[in-house]
């Protein structure tokens, strides 16, 4: 079936009205409209809503909720067919309501939905398709989406601890830098007067903090120019895959922050993993699922060597060993998942330890980042306000 877009007035009268309907062709379009009473005035083919649909992107929680609705009216013994049209009415968002009328629009044509959902890759990721499959193909569609809501909800919630927790240290350094500039650029200059109306010798401090005034205020725009032309090239330096890998790997080195990268992409990856596999999908099709999760692009080529020695009948826990990027821990459960056949359990019960430690971690790492900030920049106050101070407390002592 196609989607329709029209406008039609009542038989009875009245001021018109638009809507979209799905049928066969326009003529079976015009044929539905007058069984409900409707006189067509325009009727057009919705393919540019189609096309507008195929560019939309929902945000991490809008596709959790959305999936968490779905695996509910599943559970209610609704049809496919029967709860998009549900979805669609409760949508509140024309963008959502565009997505579901596509979606039912194949689906009534005889589609399966995953591959209706292949029309929306920006909207429904790999991950999210090959789950849907899996569970049309092993008939337990309602419980797979039940575990992808999971999914869905405890990585988004990660992700927003996440954010939260660097908001504090980024709000310290901000301010603290706008209170030095100002001190730089407008208190400094006007301590300057003062200093050369009394024709004496300053001290070592105050004359360096003299200099850096006045090199913030001569070339600081030239400065801010520049790192700004900076940021720019590294933006599209970076779009070049052979440079965005050796930054990847170089990033992979950081102190701490490496290691968090580190952890959250293996976390991901088990996690992904544990719900692909547990839900039935081939080990192979799993990890090529799991790859397009890892942001880190060495870690992400770890995860495709993996695959390819798997593919030659290499087991999982040996490959990712000789991958040499994966923790101990993960590699530990994953040989154990294996040995016992309980691989699933055995990777979500990694990704479960793998998430508290980059919890703890960044929790730890935060807790002391902003004291630290805090304590960096007060001492750049205080350097400030003492090089400002040291030449009034010498004037003093010349006035007495």
């Amino acid at each position: 079936m196609s989607a329709f877009r029209y406008q039609a007035v009542s038989a009875a009268g009245g001021k018109p009205q638009s809507g979209q309907i799905d049928a066969e062709s326009a003529r079976h379009a015009r044929s539905l409209l007058r069984e409900q009473g409707l006189h067509v005035l325009q009727l057009d083919a919705a393919t540019g809503e189609a096309t507008a649909a195929q560019k939309i992107r929902f945000s991490s929680p809008q596709l959790a909720t959305l999936t968490r609705q779905f695996s509910a009216l599943l559970d209610a013994g609704l049809t496919i067919d029967e709860l998009l049209v549900v979805l669609a009415e409760q949508a509140d968002q024309a963008k959502t309501q565009q997505i579901l009328a596509g979606l039912r629009r194949d689906v009534m044509a005889g589609m399966p939905l995953s591959n209706a959902m292949d029309q929306f890759p920006r909207v429904f990721p790999l991950l999210y398709r090959t789950l849907v499959k899996a569970g049309e193909e092993s008939g337990k569609l309602a419980g797979v989406m039940q575990r992808l809501a999971d999914y869905l909800e405890a990585r988004g919630e990660l992700n927003t601890k996440i954010a939260l927790a660097f908001i504090y240290p980024a709000v310290v350094m901000f301010v603290s830098a706008l209170v030095i500039l100002g001190m730089l650029t407008w208190v400094v200059p006007q301590m300057v007067q003062v200093f050369e109306s009394a024709k004496q010798t300053l001290p070592l401090l105050t004359r360096a903090l003299l200099w850096t005034s006045a090199a913030v205020k001569t070339a600081g725009i030239w400065v801010a120019l520049a790192l700004a032309l900076a940021g720019v090239a590294a933006f599209y330096a970076l779009k070049k895959p052979d440079v965005k890998l050796r930054f990847h790997r170089w990033r992979l080195t950081w102190p701490m922050l490496g290691y968090l990268d580190r952890l959250a992409n293996t976390a991901r990856f088990a996690s992904t993993l544990a719900i692909l596999v547990g839900s039935g999908v081939p080990l192979l099709k799993s990890l090529d699922a799991a790859e397009g999760v890892m942001s880190n692009l060495q870690l992400q080529g770890a995860v495709g060597e993996v695959a390819g020695q798997v593919r030659e009948g290499v087991g999982l826990a040996r490959a990712m060993k000789a991958a040499n990027e994966f923790p101990p821990l993960l590699l530990h459960l994953v040989s154990s998942g294996e040995a016992t056949g309980r691989l699933a359990n055995m990777l979500d019960r990694a990704s479960i330890e793998q998430t508290k430690e980059l919890d703890r971690k960044v929790t730890a790492f935060t807790s002391l980042l902003g004291p630290l900030m805090v304590l960096v920049m007060g001492g750049v106050v205080m350097l400030i306000v003492l090089a400002i101070l040291l030449p009034v407390f010498e004037m003093n002592q010349l006035v007495k």
